[in-house]
């Protein structure tokens, strides 16, 4: 919807369109924001444009009724964390405190958990962002994590971690409705290198155990695929939880 500008890359009627549409089909809408956000700049401009983009794929998103709205929120740049993190909710807070103005409360904002370790936003920062600014949530990307900390998820129990973490600051509700990126994952020692696809087994995190918890904790996530075949792995992954969906249901009923 937005790519450079301060205003939504799209026609007011033809995403309030996309959301009848998607209500007829029954798809939960969700939109990625701008790759041009940075809101942790040196720069107060670059902060400045950064928000008014922010604030359009809201507006944009609001038009078609999508409930989340991810972004990158940006890096370190050589400095302390915790001055990263000011500076990014500071300028959070600015955009909501528009969002009100307008009228917009339905969508949210989600800042992303990033797979470079030059870059802001670990699981501890992301929660803390979704802590202090209202109308925020967390995206909970798995390959990025993977990816960050050199393999993270080795075991069902160290996905079943991050979601402790998430539910323990964030409440039962974020976790059970959590909005989720998947992939399998090249990386470096410095964290995210390339996206690939589900037949890349050589690459994880497995999945198995992120759909193993879904049915356990009986979750409804939003779970985008971001593998380069996007349309066919979103299937398998699909096929995936429903399968542990039908196992645990059968289980119960033994």
């Amino acid at each position: 919807m937005v790519r450079w500008g301060p205003k939504p890359q799209i026609r007011q009627e033809m995403a309030e369109q996309l959301g009848k549409n998607a209500v007829e089909q029954d798809v939960w809408l969700t939109a990625h924001g701008s790759y041009f956000i940075n809101l942790t700049s040196v720069n107060k401009e670059t902060i400045e444009a950064s928000k008014k983009r922010l604030l359009a794929c809201v507006i944009g998103a609001n038009w078609m009724g999508a409930h989340i709205v991810v972004f990158h929120p940006g890096a370190y740049a050589g400095r302390p964390p915790k001055q990263v993190f000011e500076t990014c909710a500071g300028a959070m807070e600015e955009v909501v405190e528009k969002m009100r103005t307008l009228g917009i409360a339905r969508v949210h904002l989600a800042p992303e958990m990033m797979g470079k370790q030059a870059q802001f936003g670990t699981v501890e920062e992301v929660c803390a962002l979704c802590e202090r600014v209202d109308l925020t949530e967390p995206n909970v990307d798995w390959a990025h994590l993977h990816a960050r900390d050199h393999g993270r998820f080795k075991t069902v129990d160290d996905v079943s971690k991050v979601m402790d973490m998430v539910e323990k600051r964030l409440g039962t509700s974020a976790l059970r409705n959590l909005h989720c990126h998947y992939s399998h994952i090249e990386f470096t020692d410095k964290g995210e290198r390339r996206h690939h696809n589900l037949d890349r087994t050589e690459y994880g995190p497995d999945f198995r155990f992120l759909a193993q918890l879904v049915a356990e904790r009986e979750l409804k996530p939003v779970i985008a695929c971001e593998t380069p075949n996007l349309d066919l792995d979103a299937v398998k992954l699909r096929d995936m939880v429903s399968a542990e969906i039908k196992k645990k249901r059968k289980k119960n009923r033994i």
